[in-house]
């Protein structure tokens, strides 16, 4: 019987990536590199075709044994970055006392993608009450005369009722114009950020649109049955029809894919994963085993698009040396592949011949003090950050960014005698100016999502993953290790990756029935990215402060839902992993309780109180998956394991214990519930009733003696 297999797809800068993954033991039987084909007359669509065609003939992979095909791509985030997007028209809606208010706030004038880098946008109102087909029409010639080549329609308050816009979209595609509605962007209310949002959809929609349908056109000429799926920004995927609505999604999704490698690869809790090329550094930070999610920028403008939290840095494998005043002063921004050198750890030894110190500047505008070594037959290598890890030892034996040793040190010794200090101190001072560079952002990231230090684990990914991330973990005193399959980390996460989606919506004090709602509609709108119904996990959020009501579905779009790590970690390792969680000693801990893939481990402590005259008693609590992830953790959290038809009677009586009354109100704990293979986070709602109402639509199917554990804390 032949394997079933899954095909991911990443599209860089330099190089278009395959891997062939095994659908049932994940292994992986291929990996494929060409140049990305970027002055090809199809584009970077070009290089994707024949990457498909390579790994199937190569491999001898019927196209029927393909489940699952998808690919990562920075064309979005690319076409922003370089101002190579569509010039977007917007017609602004609104009537009565909110007309004057809703011109200005659908009026974005060009928005700054770049230094001298704008989207251009014009603009025209009308008044929602006049709305008819010829004024929409008479709108949009204007708008195409002055050269809009997309259409936004942005109405006031559209999320409640987004006829109008749906009108304008029609009348746009009716005279083969692409068209996009604020409403189908985000259901958020804020005019101003939702139209902002669209326009930044919309100017990438041509560009996008023309690389989908080749794409998808190369995949079923490949005859493969398996709908082509395409990365999210958030680390999911969704269908290439979606990304025709909304290509704004795949902006940043090249980010997302290393990270989502990363996370189904590697049994990470606590950590921050370093993806690491030539030229720069993307890091993100991962708690209780899941991505830290945030509402991305587009040219310092906030909007509703919610992306993978990633802070990017110009220190990489091939960042160049800069001396000033016969020191070392800095370490990038330019890297080894802009000065078109290349890297002095992976020269050929005998062509290091009589080498001396020259200075160059990669690009004109460049100051000319980045150091390379001239060798008497003309070769020149560029020093690195690469060179100096792999001089310092940071760099094992085997790894993708290994040099070659005796090159290195040769070139190292020019640099330390010209400085007139150590090749190894030369190395060490590079590596320093680095790791405090990339420290800075680390210790920001750390505070900002409140990680425990001594938990966490740094994670290194991409082609120079141990270059830089063996040296940070020695300054900051953590743990650390690089990603199994590392250069091709991105590309796996785009084979493994799971179909996601999200609905935001502006309600205060949701009823259950807006809960109910939402959730219904964001199962239909993940089944219609290519999720499996039957696989598909829903969260929800409730943000009183802002008044949000947020549902994020999850799913596979196969029959059963992924799990990587298949073996079941023993009891004994578990409480290793938890006694560093908790920073206790192994012997206090306890397996309280298991259900599905859950195993509640608690570990009772007695704190000091005023001064040292009392102690106080704290229930620690660490919820770990079978694989031994750490998925929740806790202090002075409290447990219970109760059957499903004990849900109205042992597990509301355990809530009230813990709810605080007031004469104003009840204010109901944090609650998670586990049960299955499900992490059901329930710690937005406000009321009780909300809370049972959620509870009740997730376990509808549940039989009534299966068991489930619930943490509850303040």
């Amino acid at each position: 019987m032949a394997k079933k297999v899954r095909i991911g797809i990443d599209v860089g800068g330099t190089f278009t990536d395959a891997v062939v993954i095994d659908n049932d033991t994940y292994e992986i039987i291929a990996k494929q590199k060409i140049s990305t084909t970027h002055s090809e007359a199809e584009g970077v669509a070009g290089g994707i075709v024949k990457i498909i065609n390579k790994v199937l003939t190569d491999n001898n992979i019927s196209p029927d044994d393909v489940v699952f095909i998808a690919h990562g791509t920075t064309q979005a985030t690319n076409a922003l970055l370089e101002g190579d997007v569509a010039q977007v028209g917007i017609i602004g809606m609104g009537t009565g006392m909110d007309a004057g208010s809703a011109k200005n706030e659908t009026n974005t004038a060009d928005i700054e993608l770049a230094p001298k880098k704008y989207l251009k946008t014009y603009h025209t109102f009308i008044d929602s009450k006049n709305l008819n087909s010829k004024i929409v029409e008479k709108s949009i010639n204007e708008l195409q005369s002055q050269g809009a080549e997309v259409i936004v329609a942005s109405e006031a308050y559209s999320v409640d009722n987004p006829k109008n816009e749906q009108d304008v979209i029609e009348t746009a595609n009716n005279k083969s114009l692409y068209a996009t509605g604020g409403h189908e962007i985000s259901q958020l209310y804020g005019l101003k950020t939702r139209t902002r949002t669209a326009v930044v959809n919309a100017s990438l929609i041509p560009k996008m649109m023309e690389t989908a349908n080749m794409t998808e056109k190369a995949v079923k000429n490949a005859q493969i049955k398996s709908q082509l799926m395409i990365m999210r920004c958030d680390g999911g995927v969704m269908s290439v029809d979606e990304v025709r609505k909304r290509p704004i999604l795949t902006m940043l999704s090249g980010l997302a894919a290393g990270v989502a490698g990363a996370l189904m690869y590697e049994k990470i809790s606590d950590g921050i994963f370093f993806e690491v090329g030539g030229t720069s550094v993307d890091i993100s930070v991962i708690k209780d085993g899941k991505v830290m999610i945030k509402n991305a920028q587009v040219g310092g403008h906030k909007t509703y698009l919610r992306s993978l939290d990633v802070r990017t840095l110009a220190v990489a494998g091939g960042s160049m040396i800069k001396i000033e005043n016969n020191k070392i002063s800095d370490v990038g921004p330019r890297s080894a592949h802009i000065a078109g050198v290349d890297y002095e750890c992976f020269a050929d030894p005998e062509n290091i011949q009589e080498p001396k110190i020259k200075f160059i500047s990669p690009r004109e505008s460049d100051p000319k003090n980045y150091a390379i070594i001239e060798c008497s037959n003309g070769k020149e290598f560029s020093y690195t950050l690469a060179g100096a890890s792999n001089l310092l030892g940071y760099v094992p034996e085997g790894d993708y960014a290994r040099g070659n040793a005796e090159s290195n040190k040769k070139a190292w010794q020019v640099l330390g005698d010209y400085l007139n200090i150590s090749a190894e101190e030369a190395a060490k001072q590079v590596m320093d100016i680095a790791v405090n560079k990339v420290m800075k952002v680390v210790n920001e990231m750390v505070e900002e999502y409140e990680l425990d230090r001594k938990f966490i684990t740094l994670v290194g990914g991409g082609g120079s993953g141990a270059v830089l991330v063996h040296a940070l973990a020695d300054k900051g005193g953590f743990k650390s290790k690089v990603a199994e399959n590392a250069p091709y980390i991105s590309t796996i996460g785009v084979a493994l990756a799971m179909v996601r989606e999200q609905i935001e919506r502006s309600v205060v004090a949701p009823s259950e029935d807006d809960i109910k709602k939402i959730r219904e509609d964001i199962i239909e709108k993940i089944v219609q990215s290519g999720a499996n119904e039957a696989t598909v996990d829903v969260t929800i959020e409730i943000d009183s402060q802002k008044n949000i009501l947020r549902a994020i579905a999850t799913g596979s779009t196969e029959l059963r839902s992924k799990d990587l790590a298949q073996s079941v970690a023993s009891e004994d390792d578990m409480k290793e992993v938890v006694s560093g969680a908790l920073s206790v000693e192994k012997s206090t801990v306890e397996l309280v309780s298991n259900t599905g893939r859950w195993y509640l481990f608690k570990a009772v402590i007695q704190k000091k109180a005023f001064f040292g005259l009392f102690k106080k008693t704290l229930n620690n609590i660490c919820m770990v998956d079978r694989e031994g992830v750490v998925r929740l953790k806790r202090e002075n959290a409290y447990n219970l394991t109760f059957r499903k038809d004990a849900t109205l009677s042992d597990f509301v009586a355990f809530l009230d214990q813990h709810t605080i009354y007031s004469d104003a109100n009840a204010t109901i704990p944090k609650v998670f519930l586990f049960y299955k293979e499900k992490m059901l986070d329930l710690t937005g709602m406000q009321t009780k009733e909300q809370l049972l109402s959620i509870i009740d639509v997730e376990t509808k199917f549940m039989e009534n003696d299966e068991k489930m554990i619930t943490v509850v804390y303040k």
